[in-house]
Formats: structure tokens, C-alpha cells, sequence
């Protein structure tokens, strides 16, 4: 089984690649996570592998991937294959170690961690900006590579050697990634500019629920954003605006995202 989730769609290429190699099924961990359950129950086959593939924010995985695994209850579980696979835009810290003890409270012990280093999406905040085109084809380029050495990894039972940490991974994944978590989440700063077009793409294809349409066909943000950058990344007509912030910094998806 695959549990993904993703913004900009890197961790769904990733997913989708993983699932076709491994001939396991995917299931969204955003879709799961809007039917409220109190449990996610997961039978599992007794030569099942289990995947978690998911973006790096500042450090550490998405929010949503702690929410899911705090409720989700492995049926049939015995020591079968457990892999975290996260997309990053330089590099991930230690968020395989962060997987490690949110899994290992659930009693879940994880295999191996892996990252891929994907085109940044981070925008909302001074200093971070996608990759200019070239760098974005060349991270893509290398991303195909990255996955293929994944899989051949893990069919080696091979665990080391494939994620990037980066400097400082303590410091960044332990201090920094919590205070993001705990200021940034629920707080945001997004608007819709003239330019929007009341498509609802955005109300649609956020994954917490927090963007509804006004009366007028405008979004309108409500607080409980994880800053998943989908909703600005994905407008078809660039409307969405992070304060002003993002006004002159470019908008990135991945390719295959439709």
C-alpha cells in the first residue's frame, strides 16, 4: 500500500513511479483524512510493503502525514516492509528520523527512509523562490534516476545511502521544523487577485478544506491552511497571491499533473 500525499504533484509523480514497480495500490492520505474517522484501518497482505510518500516542509513532513499516522491502525501487521519517501527541493534533514518516531508510537517500525530532490514550490516567505526552468528540467531529470535507485534499494533490501540530509539536520529538523509547524500552520496570508476567474480549482483540490467560494465566486481562506502551496501553484490564471510576498516570484507544478 501507498499512502501519499502532495501539493504540486512531485510526491504523486513519486507515488505513481513506486506504484507501478512495486504493483501496490495508492490511497490519499488527504481524501482518507476528510472522512474524519477517529481509525484508519489498513489490512495488510503478509508480503505487502507499505510506503509514505509525501513533501519535506521546512524540514520535516507534511502536517497532514503526523495527523494520518496518529489514527492509522495496520491490520495483519507483522514486520512487513515499511519505506518513507519524501520529495524535497535541496534537501529533507532528518525527516526519516522524524517518520521513525512518529511510526514507531504506533507501533510501526519503518525500513528505510529515502528523499528525492524535486523543483522547489516554496514561495511564502522572503528567500525562497522556484528554480529557474533550467535547473527545474535538470532536478526532474535527476529525479527519474533517483526513483529508479529507490527502487533498486529497497528490491536489495539495500537502506543507506539515499537521502539527502543536507547541513545542519538536527538543527533544522528538530527546532525549525516544529516552530513551523506550530506558527505557520493555520495562519496565512492568501488572497485572490482581479485575475481570478472562479474556476473553484483551488476550493477542489485543497486537501484540508480550508477554501470556499464567496457569494461573488472568490476564494476565501479559512485557518486551518497547512501551507501545502497547492492553491497558488495550481490557479490556471495565477490569481493567488501570498500577501505580497509572491507577487513577482513564479509558480511551479509538476508536468504530469493534470
Amino acid at each position: 500500500m501507498i499512502f501519499y500525499f502532495t501539493g504540486t504533484g512531485n510526491s504523486l509523480w513519486v507515488a505513481r513511479r513506486l506504484s507501478i514497480e512495486f504493483d501496490e495500490p495508492m490511497a490519499s492520505i488527504a481524501a482518507l483524512l476528510e472522512e474524519e474517522r477517529e481509525e484508519y484501518v489498513c489490512p495488510l497482505r503478509e508480503e505487502e510493503r507499505i510506503f509514505f510518500v509525501f513533501p519535506v516542509h521546512s524540514w520535516g513532513p507534511a502536517v497532514l502525514v503526523r495527523r494520518f499516522i496518529e489514527r492509522l491502525r495496520l491490520t495483519g501487521y507483522r514486520q512487513q516492509a515499511v519505506y518513507s519517501v519524501c520529495t524535497c527541493g535541496d534537501e529533507s534533514g532528518y525527516t526519516s528520523r522524524r517518520m521513525r518516531d512518529w511510526l514507531n508510537r504506533n507501533d510501526i517500525r519503518l525500513t528505510a527512509g529515502y528523499s528525492v530532490t524535486m523543483p522547489n514550490n516554496y514561495i511564502l516567505l522572503p528567500g525562497f523562490t522556484v528554480d529557474s526552468k533550467e535547473l527545474e528540467q535538470q532536478k526532474l531529470c535527476d529525479a527519474e534516476k533517483r526513483v529508479t535507485a529507490i527502487v533498486d534499494a529497497i528490491r536489495q533490501q539495500r537502506t543507506e545511502g539515499l537521502d539527502e540530509r543536507g547541513t545542519w539536520p538536527g538543527v533544522k529538523s528538530y527546532l525549525i521544523y516544529p516552530l513551523f509547524a506550530h506558527v505557520a500552520v493555520g495562519r496565512n496570508s492568501f488572497r485572490a487577485t482581479d485575475k481570478c476567474i472562479s474556476c473553484g480549482l483551488c476550493e477542489r483540490i485543497c486537501p484540508t478544506g480550508t477554501i470556499k467560494l464567496s457569494k461573488q465566486g472568490r476564494p476565501v481562506w479559512s485557518d486551518t491552511c497547512v501551507q501545502c502551496v497547492a492553491c497558488i501553484h495550481r490557479c490556471p490564471v495565477h490569481a493567488i497571491e501570498y500577501g505580497n510576498e509572491t507577487v513577482k516570484k513564479g509558480r511551479y507544478h509538476h508536468p504530469d499533473l493534470k
